[in-house]
């Protein structure tokens, strides 16, 4: 039988678990991220770039993303192999506490593809981050002809 006092402290004890989850979530953030405008502002995918940081006092994983805006976003990396470049899907971007990823062109980005309508200069394009063990870090990329 569970005491009126043992309800009371499971309650608090979940709560400052979900607080702190939160604020793990709110230490990953995306700092000068920026979409690339399409050379046809229709074309439904471009690439996005920017610096991911991890503010929080424990490793994080980034494990995929998301965007009311495109249907599909992915993180991937291009590289060159026998002066041939190419790009890859990747699935785990590890990152350890106050570590940062730079997404640039040429190397680590994001694919947002499926793009649900025309982008236009200036328009903020919300993105969310899916973190290892369910965990999101929400952001917005600013479309823009070339880096900030």
């Amino acid at each position: 039988m569970i005491t009126k006092p043992c309800v009371g402290v499971l309650f608090v004890l979940c709560a400052l678990a979900a607080s702190a989850s939160a604020a793990e979530q709110r230490c990953v953030t995306v700092e000068q991220g920026w979409a690339r405008m399409p050379p046809n502002p229709a074309m439904p995918m471009t690439a996005g770039y920017g610096t991911i940081r991890n503010g929080c006092s424990k490793a994080v994983t980034i494990t995929g993303a998301s965007s009311v805006a495109f249907g599909d976003v992915s993180l991937h990396e291009t590289t060159v192999v026998d002066g041939i470049s190419r790009m890859r899907a990747i699935e785990r971007l590890p990152l350890a506490p106050g570590a940062r990823a730079e997404l640039k062109p040429g190397g680590l980005h994001l694919m947002l593809m499926d793009g649900k309508g025309a982008l236009k200069e200036g328009q903020a394009v919300p993105l969310r981050l899916q973190l290892e063990g369910g965990g999101e870090a929400g952001t917005t990329l600013t479309v823009r002809k070339a880096a900030p």
